[in-house]
């Protein structure tokens, strides 16, 4: 008996300790890889000690769209992206990832994906880099990698009346909210929108200028995992000069390892939407119904294209974003986007660059479901705050302190959200439950503690001193029960009565006698006697 429990707690001990060393270990390993690491393109840094970390940071564009702008309703997730999928009105979400630095698992890239083609819900994914590749494989669109490098349109940087060396990956594009690029003229001049056209959602037919601070390519390929282009629209909203290739180390369109992709397949903003998925929402009326919704999401080919720098007319001037009136563009031979083919035209309007912001807030609002006539608009399309959106804050680096916490948060979200990994779960719940039934001594009986025969078994479980007493209180209980008498009904009898009841000379003598002492076998027999009595008494 003393090897057995000796083992059990053996194996305790080592179970106990893996399951530290590994927790020790694997929170080792995230502060490790996280130390000394700031985040960026986050929506919630905004007091930064360091003036170019905050510029890299999207906390002016959750200002925008939030309490003090646009009035949205503004949330984010920690963990993981999978969480959107279990945000109220899924079809009025919008989830905005910026600049991954962490890459999508495919649990993850098929929960944005069912996201937008099931549950209608919206998506702005802005990245420069193949992190973001395993969600784009799901809508059949490829992240290129290298940055495009466009020498007839790139924009001027001056800091102290100083120009800042010439590079050709810092972009500009003509963009779109809603117009496919791809099958209009590229030659031909385009009508800027002005704030109020903005402000008046009358952006069909106007364009406007947005700046990329060093952008891939990104191509649709094919119909993405579900195999059906039928459902689903694809609009290029903005793309690169014909001039444009890929820069891999050496600025020169001629290197054979600089691919040419070509004007229209290099876009810079690519949007696609699917229409027709039904969802249960607020109509006419007022009352609960379904409405015909459209899911959709946009790949952006730079995360810069929403950061402080680029998003703020006023910022981006502060760090020396020049306009069109500059004489840079004159004086170094390339156009500004108030000129060339598919530029922006002077007569048409006001050409100035009002910031990124003024682009993108346009395309999100294009996105929601303001203009879906089946909506209740007393109750839903007419206020903001009815719609949301999201912002992504798991796929960035965080601190040492609180990256554990991410990582375990997104961990648990993961491992609940996939079928296969749940019954993994339970498999091996059952399993360590299993070994503990194994190796965890059985406790000692308690509940029979008033069953004075087994005296032995729990030497110091009872007074030795009351056995006497509990054995009287067994001949009572059973007299009283076998009586079919109440408590109060047998407090009452006198002791005559109870005599006459028992009618057995040695339980009188147990239940009265104040002289008689009882070893513990005698009193073992005279329980087995109270037992039979009730049966002899019955016959």
């Amino acid at each position: 008996m003393a090897g057995d429990d000796a083992s059990g707690i053996k194996l305790e001990t080592w179970l106990m300790i893996g399951f530290v060393a590994a927790l020790l270990l694997s929170t080792g390993l995230i502060v490790i890889t996280s130390f000394d690491k700031n985040t960026v393109f986050s929506a919630y840094v905004k007091d930064s000690t360091d003036d170019n970390i905050q510029l890299q940071q999207i906390s002016l564009m959750r200002a925008d769209l939030g309490e003090d702008g646009d009035r949205y309703d503004i949330a984010n997730t920690m963990s993981t992206p999978m969480l959107v999928n279990d945000w109220r009105e899924p079809h009025r979400t919008t989830l905005v990832i910026t600049a991954p630095e962490k890459p999508f698992d495919a649990a993850e890239a098929d929960a944005i994906h069912d996201f937008v083609t099931n549950k209608g819900g919206k998506v702005l994914l802005a990245s420069n880099s193949t992190n973001a590749q395993l969600v784009a494989n799901k809508f059949g669109v490829n992240y290129m990698g290298p940055s495009v490098a466009d020498d007839q349109r790139f924009y001027e940087v001056e800091i102290a009346d100083e120009r800042v060396s010439e590079d050709i990956r810092k972009t500009y594009a003509i963009a779109s909210v809603t117009q496919d690029l791809s099958t209009m003229d590229s030659s031909q001049t385009r009508i800027p929108c002005s704030q109020t056209d903005v402000d008046s959602e009358n952006i069909e037919n106007c364009f406007m200028p947005v700046l990329f601070h060093r952008p891939t390519a990104i191509q649709v390929l094919n119909n993405g995992s579900d195999g059906d282009s039928s459902n689903r629209v694809v609009k290029v909203l903005a793309h690169a000069s014909p001039a444009a290739y890929l820069a891999e180390g050496v600025f020169d369109p001629n290197i054979k390892g600089n691919p040419i992709p070509g004007d229209l397949a290099t876009g810079y903003i690519v949007r696609i939407d699917y229409p027709g998925i039904e969802a249960v929402d607020k109509v006419q009326g007022n009352r609960e119904g379904e409405v015909s919704v459209t899911g959709s999401i946009v790949f952006v080919s730079d995360h810069s294209a929403l950061a402080n720098h680029l998003w703020d007319r006023s910022t981006a001037d502060l760090t020396g974003k020049m306009q069109c009136t500059s004489e840079l563009y004159v004086t170094h031979g390339h156009n500004c986007w108030n000129a060339g083919s598919g530029g922006l035209s002077a007569a048409g309007g006001d050409t100035q660059w009002f910031g990124n912001s003024l682009y993108f807030r346009a395309l999100l609002r294009d996105m929601m479901e303001f203009d879906n006539d089946e909506l209740a608009a007393s109750t839903v399309t007419r206020y903001n705050d009815q719609f949301y959106i999201v912002f992504d804050e798991s796929r960035h680096v965080t601190s040492a302190v609180s990256a554990p916490f991410t990582e375990a948060m997104g961990a648990i979200v993961m491992l609940t959200s996939d079928t296969l990994l749940k019954w993994l779960i339970i498999l091996n719940l059952m399993a360590l439950l299993s070994i503990a039934i194994m190796v965890v001594p059985e406790k000692e009986n308690w509940r029979h503690v008033f069953d004075l025969t087994r005296f032995r078994e729990r030497p110091n479980k009872v007074d030795p001193s009351l056995y006497l007493t509990r054995v009287r209180e067994s001949l009572m209980s059973k007299v009283r029960q076998f009586k079919d008498l109440t408590r109060d009904e047998m407090v009452r009898k006198t002791p005559a009565e109870i005599q006459a009841m028992i009618g057995d000379p040695r339980l009188i003598e147990l239940l009265y006698s104040q002289q008689r002492s009882y070893s513990n076998e005698e009193l073992k027999q005279l329980l087995q006697q109270i037992r039979r009595w009730g049966k002899h008494n019955t016959q």
